[in-house]
């Protein structure tokens, strides 16, 4: 597999096709479509037959969840947290291992507490919600 500094320079254009960015970022075109349901923040231009148009930012995102699953090993939700903290925020300390007892289970809140969004969420939620607007939008036209 291409490491990511095995990539090609990204020309100086101001819109990709997926062919284009799938040859540019080392990544399928089937896998890139998937991904843009899997984070929110990738959201190419569509025009014309659904085709996508991806700008220069678009690529380095692609660039930078490439190496974030492939080269580094994160799963698609470890990815999306990693983004959500932003480009130069290291990654959290590794806690000291706990009894089992001591550590709550995932998502539970003390008594009366109310519930509250991870950034992450909040974005994926976002991302849905776009997502359905655009299909809504679509429905109405036909």
């Amino acid at each position: 597999m291409t490491s990511t500094s095995e990539l090609p320079p990204i020309p100086s254009k101001r819109y990709f096709t997926i062919g284009e960015v799938s040859d540019l970022c080392g990544v399928k075109a089937h896998v890139l479509r998937y991904w843009e349901q899997e984070f929110s923040q990738l959201r190419p231009m569509k025009r014309r037959g659904n085709r996508r148009y991806y700008q220069h930012h678009e690529v380095l995102l692609i660039r930078r969840i490439r190496e974030l699953l492939y080269d580094q090993g994160f799963t698609i939700h470890g990815a999306r947290a990693r983004l959500a903290q932003g480009p130069g925020v290291a990654p959290p300390p590794v806690a000291a291992a706990q009894p089992a007892e001591a550590t709550p289970p995932q998502g539970a809140l003390p008594p009366g507490e109310p519930a509250q969004w991870t950034a992450a969420e909040r974005e994926d939620l976002r991302g849905e919600l776009l997502r359905l607007r655009e299909l809504l939008r679509d429905e109405a036209v036909l």
